[in-house]
């Protein structure tokens, strides 16, 4: 529980993929400003060059982290990876790069993965009146469910409210936003979805995380009591796309990251 009397920042992360020189840039911005807290969404890995040099880098931070959906498939994959990898031509691009990360990913690091929880529950604010956020991969519901900035706004509130949520922030569509919603008591919550770290779907191929900052007086009845920052840094995306194309990784996946698309 926080202070109820000072200014909270905390930053979300999410949807790395496997991208160590997006993530770099992320977290030299972060050092840089200091938030009280640093937490990551999941999808540390996938589709990305660089599995292992991420999650190392994450656990030498400390970083709480829950499962995303690529965290989950590797963890759980049944059998040891090949002792080398050979391309399945009729393999998709998504099975392809899964086959790939589960081959480069080291024994320890699909111990850590295993171990990451589902969900996690925060509360900031006054401890007798606490404002929760939840933090989800896909959904309160599924590791893999898209919550995308048009979903149903009453099924966004039946899920908050089953969840005792003010705050939901999730990853998975790779697409930031953040909306307000109000319920039937005047009561203000709020979705935040973080973007993509690594392989962002909005168009705009840099990095992304967000930071939100309260400032007392916490008023649910006021919208603007959470401040929602969105934050995008350019880095050497053409050093990672190669990186896919001389990797067994498939080649679009390279142009996707140059994109921002996909």
């Amino acid at each position: 529980m926080t202070d109820p009397a000072s200014k909270t920042t905390i930053a979300l992360i999410s949807d790395i993929h496997a991208n160590a020189e997006a993530l770099q840039v992320v977290l030299e911005d972060l050092d840089r400003r200091a938030p009280d807290a640093v937490y990551c969404l999941g999808d540390l890995i996938g589709y990305g060059p660089s599995p292992n040099e991420v999650i190392k880098e994450i656990r030498k931070r400390k970083m709480p982290v829950i499962a995303g959906n690529h965290d989950e498939k590797i963890a759980r994959w049944e059998g040891e990876p090949p002792s080398s990898f050979r391309a399945e031509p009729t393999a998709s691009t998504g099975e392809e790069a899964a086959r790939y990360t589960h081959f480069l990913v080291t024994a320890e690091h699909r111990h850590y993965l295993s171990g990451l929880p589902s969900h996690l529950r925060l509360e900031y604010g006054h401890p007798e009146d606490p404002w929760t956020i939840l933090l989800a991969h896909g959904s309160t519901r599924r590791i893999n469910e898209y919550l995308l900035e048009e979903h149903d706004e009453r099924d966004l509130l039946s899920m908050m409210i089953e969840a005792r949520a003010d705050v939901l922030a999730v990853g998975h569509t790779h697409k930031p936003y953040h909306r307000i919603l109000t319920d039937e008591h005047g009561r203000h919550r709020h979705v935040i979805n973080t973007g993509s770290v690594g392989k962002p779907k909005d168009g705009d191929p840099r990095a992304g995380y967000v930071l939100l900052e309260w400032a007392p007086p916490l008023n649910r009845q006021q919208p603007d009591s959470l401040s929602v920052q969105f934050i995008r840094l350019p880095y050497d995306i053409e050093s990672t796309a190669r990186a896919i194309e001389k990797s067994p990784l498939p080649d679009p996946l390279a142009e996707m990251l140059r994109t921002g698309q996909g």
